[in-house]
């Protein structure tokens, strides 16, 4: 008899109790590199890495990283985009026995430096190329940063390939110095790969392996630890969702979205390693090329965002390839409009499911079975195994509200999959974790508005009060209107997200000026423009004599939200014949 009312809607096979094994992420990691040795893990840019090459590489990176002085209690971090160098170092530190600190490429310099000092990153792994290397060259003798490791991508690059980049890229490359502050990535592995496994005193599964950083939706970054035990917890409960629809050792993987997400990180590269299945390794988002790939290299599972499913759709030469290789496509970080799913699996034949999580939930929290025949239209799915999901009345948050359309509340997540606490911030902590009177793991506020029906099934009402979903990514308004605020015309400024046509959402900035000042929208992108991220530029600017306040006299956007959503309901209404 099923426990909840979720587990009637579940596949066959998939059974809602989950044995999560008591064991770190590198040694889930060992264990797949000895099945699967000689099986393809990486294909790079046509460059072919089995598993055995991983092993054997991280040997090396760890034995460098200890060299180093990494270990228990040291952050590393990793700026980097999808390259083996990423997969390498991350499992080089977790082997070396420290922890990886994810960075974004997209981060503005201000944004780099509060993380390297938040997080005490002292070692750093970037790459030789203008969009990554001189913003953290600029960290040096700004930060606490005191050795960066380059590499390149030509160190992984297929014959002739790796001997024509440098030629061929040359204006995307940045020389650097070789200098003690530096240290290449082929200097970092040039060992014997004997390194010291440091076992930990008490529960190394609770030990945190990833600082993420979140923005929330107020004030700075702030880095969720997510422990081996969190993330371990997530690769077993992606293996028990897709397990009677894949089969192990034989899956490709489509691995455009950025490792340092937590989406790609924990839901498609640590899913192919638990899986022993092969990525197929993009460093940018190439339309072009994926399109390609999806023909000719056949790859069968494709993990992404609506803007990825959009843009394949939108593509000339997707429509006359024969793309029925794909079993399973996976979308997350926006909500999935009900056409594009439906052209796209018209188009494809494959299943196109959404799913529901946070940083802070490793990233999983609720998925749609991948059955067709159960979906119910507009929800973002059912718990996954070993996850309860509550909606909770948000003036009274121990009430757990009854299903129903009507009951829109707070919904929370509790599982073995939620993290740890906030790096450094306890009481930031201590108001989105709770004690779940019915399970040994801690419950997660989400801040989300959603309601459950009587199956089981989550409806998302709104993301977090303030939070900008743009292309996938989490913009924080307050990061934006912190910027804005340093232009000397600025005399207010409220940041919302309005509709946009190819990034979900965007934000637009609405000003207040200062007396006898002026502001235009290109003044304003150019003062931006080395204080927040690309994905975090306005689209829109909008001059007020006066901008909405609360009757305590706070700036409230209540009144601008209302006022977007009204006009793009009146754009979208259909004209007259």
């Amino acid at each position: 008899m099923a426990q909840y009312p979720w587990e009637t809607s579940y596949p066959v096979g998939v059974k809602w109790e989950l044995d999560v094994p008591k064991k770190t992420i590198h040694q889930i990691f060992e264990e797949s590199c000895v099945q699967y040795g000689n099986r393809p893990f990486t294909d790079f840019l046509d460059k072919i890495m089995t598993f055995a090459d991983y092993r054997e590489a991280s040997d090396h990176a760890a034995a460098g990283f200890q060299k180093l002085g990494v270990g228990p209690g040291v952050n590393v971090g990793l700026y980097l985009p999808n390259t083996p160098h990423y997969l390498i170092a991350f499992f080089g530190i977790l082997k070396a026995g420290g922890r990886v600190v994810n960075y974004s490429p997209l981060d503005a310099a201000r944004e780099l430096e509060f993380k390297i000092g938040d997080s005490e990153t002292d070692i750093l792994v970037t790459l030789d190329v203008l969009a990554l290397y001189p913003k953290m060259a600029a960290m040096r003798g700004k930060t606490r940063l005191k050795k960066l490791i380059v590499g390149s991508i030509a160190d992984y690059l297929p014959w002739p390939k790796s001997w024509l980049y440098p030629l061929a890229k040359k204006k995307e490359i940045s020389p650097w110095p070789r200098d003690e502050w530096h240290m290449s990535f082929k200097d970092l592995l040039d060992n014997n790969g004997t390194y010291l496994a440091h076992p930990v005193e008490g529960d190394l599964w609770d030990e945190v392996a990833l600082l993420q950083y979140t923005g929330g939706t107020t004030g700075l970054p702030k880095a969720a630890m997510l422990t081996h035990g969190c993330v371990v917890a997530a690769m077993a409960q992606g293996q028990a969702w897709t397990a009677p629809n894949t089969v192990a050792g034989t899956e490709k993987v489509v691995c455009v979205l950025p490792l340092f997400h937590i989406y790609a990180l924990s839901g498609i590269m640590l899913g192919a390693v638990k899986n022993g299945n092969q990525l197929i390794l993009y460093p940018r988002p190439d339309i072009d090329m994926i399109v390609k790939d999806l023909a000719t290299k056949k790859p069968t599972f494709l993990p992404g965002v609506p803007t990825l499913y959009t843009a394949i759709l939108k593509h000339p030469k997707a429509q006359g390839l024969d793309l029925k290789a794909l079993k399973i496509c996976m979308s997350g970080g926006a909500p999935l409009p009900v056409e594009v799913q439906q052209s796209f699996e018209k188009l494809t034949g494959a299943t196109l499911i959404e799913g529901y999580g946070l940083t802070e939930t490793s990233p999983t929290g609720a998925i749609c079975p991948i059955d067709k025949s159960v979906r119910r239209i507009g929800s973002c799915g059912v718990p996954m195994p070993g996850t309860i999901i509550e909606v909770r009345d948000m003036d009274n948050p121990d009430r757990v509200l009854p299903p129903g359309k009507a009951n829109v509340g707070e919904v929370c997540i509790i599982g073995p999959q939620v993290m740890k606490g906030y790096w450094k911030k306890p009481d930031e902590t201590a108001l989105v974790l709770f004690d779940h009177p019915g399970s040994k793991w801690k419950g997660l506020r989400t801040g989300d508005m959603g309601y459950m029906d009587e199956g089981g099934w989550l409806y998302l009402v709104d993301r977090s009060k303030d939070l900008i979903i743009s292309s996938g990514y989490n913009v924080y308004p307050r990061m934006i209107e912190e910027a804005v605020y340093e232009h000397p015309s600025v005399e207010e400024c409220i940041v919302i997200g309005i509709p946009h046509e190819h990034r979900h959402e965007a934000p637009k900035v609405f000003v207040k000026l200062k007396p006898g000042t002026s502001l235009t929208f290109d003044e304003m992108i150019a003062h931006l423009k080395d204080k927040i991220g690309k994905h975090e530029m306005p689209v829109a600017l909008e001059i007020r004599a006066e901008l909405p306040k609360t009757p305590v006299g706070k700036l409230s956007k209540k009144e601008l939200k209302e006022e977007e959503r009204a006009k793009a309901q009146k754009t979208d209404k259909p004209k007259a014949a």
